[in-house]
């Protein structure tokens, strides 16, 4: 495994978290293993990051820009790449994004990417939405009584996607012309199926299954995908897109649940490739994400951990460190205590599993097998932490301080 993932592996190690699916129409074969049943306070999710390289302006890969920032609580300059352009440019870019679902097959289930796909092209990700404000949300009282998550959001971006509001409220250019758009194209599908010891189920109290996947065998199919298939180009973003597949690290299927993750690697030939050179030979990014089933997590404590909650993460952190290489003071936060204390720029590792409410889902939305309605007919994108954040900057450069 790169050094990259070896360290945030160390920070999670010994950490068991699970992520449940539900069983719906997307997944509804018949079981060859019985899968392991978990409980819910050893659910807690998780990503990693993949691979890593250096680009000089002359490489070929995505639209990017590379800038600096003084962390005052230190006194170092950092410098990092982030996607799309200098955005005291004013200037908006577009990066097409190659979804490629992927149907999983595995201990005699089916997880359809398929599935998925339209809902997440309905998603904030790809979606216009308004981020002036968002909504408020009552739950059941199986989900804990009443609870609300709305109000103020971020003035000056009505009609935008879910990144490009993002970007432009860490850089306070809400209300410019400064965007980096998502151009979504959708391939045929792709099957993977997973040989019985590299992967199982996990099912909680609430009747709901995963797919459990050790991560070493699922990142080289994905690596693999990379070098074949025609599409993909450097100067795009490959999305692979899961149904309720979660990978475990190393070979406890307890050992798990990472969600989602992004990477980079030197192409030398059509696809991933070797992650040695001389910084100006073609990158390619790339992310993998599933989309998450409402009550696959606690619907009190895990309530934001469902639908589009790691593709936003991916993308996020993939606009912000497309390269995977861009480096911070080390941090060490409470609310995502499982990367220990690293010094990974990755913008939606801190809030892992805090999210807000935005748009309106019809996918999925009914109770869970055992009649808990976790549902309630939004999207949750994940909340994000922005580059001041990381530089310690007091006030913050970003939108409204």
């Amino acid at each position: 495994m790169n050094r990259k993932l070896a360290r945030k592996l160390a920070a999670c190690a010994g950490a068991a978290v699970v992520i449940p699916f539900l069983a719906t129409a997307a997944n509804a074969r018949t079981a060859d293993v019985t899968p392991i049943v978990v409980d819910d306070s050893s659910l807690q999710p998780t990503t990693v990051t993949m691979g890593g390289a250096s680009v000089l302006p002359t490489t070929r890969t995505v639209a990017h820009w590379f800038g600096t920032a003084l962390n005052p609580d230190n006194g170092i300059t950092y410098g990092f790449n982030m996607v799309g352009a200098d955005p005291s440019s004013n200037a908006s870019t577009t990066i097409t994004t190659d979804i490629t679902p992927i149907i999983v097959n595995v201990g005699g289930m089916t997880f359809d990417g398929t599935k998925v796909v339209t809902p997440t092209l309905d998603s904030p990700v790809f979606a216009l939405n308004d981020y002036t404000s968002t909504s408020f949300v009552t739950r059941p009282v199986a989900q804990g009584g009443r609870f609300t998550a709305g109000g103020p959001l971020l003035s000056g971006n009505t009609s935008v996607q879910l990144e490009d509001a993002t970007m432009r409220a860490q850089f306070n250019k809400s209300g410019t012309n400064y965007h980096v758009l998502l151009n979504p194209v959708v391939h045929p599908a792709i099957t993977i199926n997973v040989p019985s010891n590299q992967g199982t189920l996990l099912q909680t109290g609430r009747g709901v299954i995963a797919a459990d996947i050790n991560i070493s065998w699922w990142s080289a199919q994905i690596q693999n995908l990379d070098s074949s298939l025609g599409y993909v180009d450097p100067t795009h973003l490959p999305l692979y897109l899961t149904n309720n597949v979660m990978l475990h690290i190393g070979p406890n299927p307890l050992n798990c649940c990472v969600i989602g993750y992004h990477g980079a690697a030197k192409v030398t030939g059509n696809g991933g490739g070797s992650v040695n050179g001389n910084g100006n030979n073609a990158v390619q990014t790339f992310a993998w994400a599933s989309y998450i089933t409402p009550g696959f997590f606690n619907p009190v404590s895990g309530w934001a951990v469902q639908d589009i909650h790691a593709i936003s993460h991916e993308l996020a952190e993939w606009g912000d460190d497309p390269f995977t290489n861009n480096t911070v003071q080390p941090w060490l936060t409470p609310t995502a205590p499982q990367y220990g204390c690293t010094s990974l720029m990755e913008t939606g590792d801190p809030v892992v599993g805090i999210g807000f409410t935005m748009g309106t889902n019809t996918f999925e939305q009914g109770p869970a097998p055992n009649g808990v309605q976790v549902a309630d007919g939004y999207y949750h994108p994940e909340d994000e932490v922005f580059m001041p954040w990381f530089m310690r900057q007091n006030p913050s450069g970003a939108q409204d301080g």
